[in-house]
C-alpha cells in the first residue's frame, strides 16, 4: 500500500485542523493552508482557535515535534484535502461553491503527476467532478479522471467526515470512511491515504455516491429531529410534558425519538438536507417538510418568550417592558462546544434584541467574545451568576453542561427550557 510523506489539508477549521493534527500524529508531514492569518499565527505557536477536547493537545505536539505547519500559501505535496465551506448563495439554498473552486485554483500551481486531491468538504452532488473541471482548466499540463479515467495524472476522490463536534479526535480515528473516487484508482489512493490512521472501515464507492451518501446521513438526522420539534409543539398545545412522553415512548424497543430544541444548526444537518431540495425539489418532498419544520421552531420559541415576557410583567407590576432583562443560555448549536454555525439559538438571540434592546444577557461559556454582530446589537456577553441575578426570563437554548447543575427553586426568572433541563 503506498504510504505519504507530505500532505497538505487546505481549511484549518473545525475539520481541517483535527484532520491534519491526526495526519500529523501519526507521522506524515502536515502543511495546513487557511486564509485566516490569525489561525495560521495560532496554530504555529501550537494552540488552537476553535474549542474541541484533545485537539489542542494534539496540535501543539504536532507543532513541536515538527509535523505540523500553517501557511497562507499551498506547498508542493503529494496528497491535499480540501476543507472549506459550502455555504448557500441566493434564495433558493444553491449551493455555493466559490470556496471550493478558491481552493482548487489555489493547489492547482504546485500539482505535480501522481498527485491525490480529495474534497473533504460537504457537497452537492457533482461537486467532486466540478473540483476536478477547475483543477484541469488550471493544469491543462496535466490529465485529470473526466480525460484520462484511470490512467489520469492526478486522482480526485470525495472523502466526507463523519464527526461528532466534542468527539472529532477519537471519530476521525474509529469511525469507519465512506471513500469515493472518481476512478477504482483514485478510491485505492484514497484508502491508502487514510489507513495511515483510520482503525474503522474504508468503504470504497463512487464520487456521487459518496456526496450523496454524507447528505443522506445528515438528512436522516434532521428528518428524526424535525419529528421531535414538530412533537414537542403538539405537545405544548395539549399541555403534555414532551420529554416526560418521549422518555415512555422510548421503552419501546423500536422507537428512539431524537430531542427537541429551538431548531437545528452547525453546518451539516442545517444545510446537507437542502443540497437534495435545491438538485431534486419536486422529489424531495419529506426531506424539505423537515427542513421547513426545523427552520420554523426558533420562530415559535421566540413566540413562547414574547409570552414569557408578558408573565414576568405580570409577577413585577412596578417594571415596564423595557425594563425585562432577558437571559440566553447558550448561542452554539449544540452542547459544550464553540461552534455557532447556522445556530439556531443564535438566530433567537438576535431576533430577541430587536425586538428587546439592550435587555439581552447572552450566557455562552465556550466563547471569550460575543461575535461583532451580536455586540453591534448591544447585546452583552454575561456570566452564568450574573445572568441568574439579574434575568427576568430565563431562555435555555443549549443544554451546556454549565446550565445543567442550575437550582430552579433559586431561579425568580420566568423559565422558557427548550432542552428540558431545568
Amino acid at each position: 500500500m503506498q504510504t505519504f510523506q507530505t500532505i497538505s489539508v487546505i481549511g484549518l477549521g473545525y475539520i481541517g485542523l483535527p484532520t491534519a493534527a491526526a495526519f500529523a500524529g501519526h507521522g506524515v508531514k502536515v502543511i495546513g493552508v487557511d486564509v485566516n492569518q490569525h489561525a495560521v499565527d495560532t496554530i504555529n505557536q501550537g494552540k488552537i482557535h476553535i474549542v474541541e477536547p484533545d485537539l489542542d493537545t494534539a496540535v501543539h505536539q504536532c507543532v513541536t515535534n515538527g509535523t505540523l505547519k500553517a501557511t497562507l500559501t499551498p506547498e508542493p505535496a503529494e496528497a491535499f484535502l480540501i476543507a472549506v465551506p459550502t455555504p448557500f448563495k441566493g434564495n433558493d439554498y444553491e449551493p455555493d461553491l466559490s470556496y471550493i473552486e478558491a481552493a482548487s485554483k489555489a493547489i492547482a500551481p504546485v500539482l505535480k503527476k501522481g498527485d491525490l486531491v480529495i474534497l473533504e468538504s460537504t457537497s452537492p452532488v457533482g461537486a467532486t467532478e466540478q473540483m476536478s473541471a477547475w483543477l484541469a482548466a488550471e493544469r491543462p499540463d496535466l490529465s485529470f479522471p473526466q480525460q484520462k479515467g484511470e490512467d489520469s495524472d492526478i486522482r480526485i476522490a470525495h472523502c466526507p467526515e463523519r464527526v461528532l463536534p466534542g468527539q472529532v479526535m477519537r471519530e476521525l480515528i474509529e469511525n469507519d470512511r465512506i471513500i469515493g473516487g472518481m476512478t477504482s484508482k483514485c478510491s485505492k489512493q484514497a484508502v491508502a491515504l487514510y489507513k495511515t490512521f483510520v482503525k474503522g472501515d474504508c468503504i470504497i464507492t463512487n464520487a456521487r455516491t459518496a456526496e450523496m451518501c454524507k447528505l443522506t446521513e445528515n438528512s436522516f438526522r434532521d428528518v428524526n429531529i424535525a419529528f421531535a420539534n414538530e412533537l414537542s409543539i403538539i405537545c405544548d398545545k395539549l399541555d403534555i410534558n414532551v420529554w416526560e412522553l418521549i422518555s415512555l415512548a422510548n421503552r419501546h424497543p423500536r422507537v428512539n425519538i431524537l430531542q427537541p430544541g429551538c431548531g437545528v444548526g452547525g453546518h451539516c444537518i442545517a444545510v446537507d438536507p437542502w443540497f437534495i431540495v435545491n438538485k431534486t425539489p419536486d422529489l424531495a418532498k419529506l426531506i424539505h417538510t423537515a427542513r421547513l419544520v426545523n427552520d420554523s421552531k426558533p420562530e415559535w420559541v421566540i413566540g413562547k418568550i414574547n409570552g414569557a415576557v408578558i408573565e414576568a410583567l405580570q409577577k413585577n407590576p412596578g417594571k415596564t417592558i423595557a425594563d425585562i432583562k432577558i437571559a440566553c443560555l447558550g448561542l452554539a448549536f449544540k452542547p459544550d462546544i464553540d461552534d455557532l454555525r447556522e445556530s439556531p439559538a443564535l438566530k433567537i438571540t438576535e431576533q430577541l434584541a430587536e425586538k428587546y434592546p439592550n435587555q439581552i444577557l447572552a450566557v455562552e461559556p465556550n466563547v471569550e467574545t460575543l461575535p461583532a454582530k451580536l455586540a453591534a446589537k448591544n447585546i452583552h456577553h454575561a456570566k452564568l451568576d450574573k445572568a441568574l441575578e439579574e434575568a427576568d426570563v430565563l431562555v435555555v437554548l443549549v443544554d451546556h453542561k454549565e446550565f445543567k447543575t442550575i437550582q430552579t427553586a433559586s431561579v425568580g426568572a420566568v423559565i422558557v427550557d427548550t432542552k428540558g433541563i431545568l
